[in-house]
């Protein structure tokens, strides 16, 4: 297996992590000092999120949702040195009924075996109509 299918199967594999909801096995998929950023200017969404603060995020959004977790489904991956772009779809049922189905593109940096720097962007309008009202 070549570094690029390695660290593609690595970011297929963090996503699927990611998809149940554990968030400390999320957290130990990532490098101690990994960051996840979020495009746009959305207020509680966008901007850059050390690891440990992004644990406490992920917690909060697991308990709107009726499953416990955002599934996100990797639809497409490129992958060249230590970057993997991801094309996904999102998915996840609120409490309410409404579906909150994002679109999106990440930018995954590899370290080690470990996920270092999640680069993600999104619609935040639908975010904001799905988490904010409005």
């Amino acid at each position: 297996m070549t570094d690029t299918e390695a660290n593609k199967a690595l970011v297929a594999s963090f996503f699927e992590t990611f998809s149940s909801g554990n968030v400390p096995a999320i957290v130990a998929a990532m490098t101690r000092d990994a960051t996840w950023w979020v495009s746009g200017k959305l207020e509680g969404f966008s901007g850059s999120y050390a690891v440990a603060d992004l644990a406490p995020l992920l917690e909060g959004a697991k308990a709107l949702y009726k499953s416990g977790a955002l599934s996100i489904t990797p639809t497409a991956m490129l992958a060249e040195g230590d970057k993997v772009a991801v094309e996904a779809q999102g998915h996840a049922e609120m409490l309410d009924g409404r579906v909150y189905d994002p679109h999106y593109h990440f930018l995954v940096t590899v370290q080690g075996g470990k996920v270092a720097e999640v680069r993600e962007y999104m619609d935040t309008q639908h975010a904001k109509e799905i988490f904010f009202g409005g």
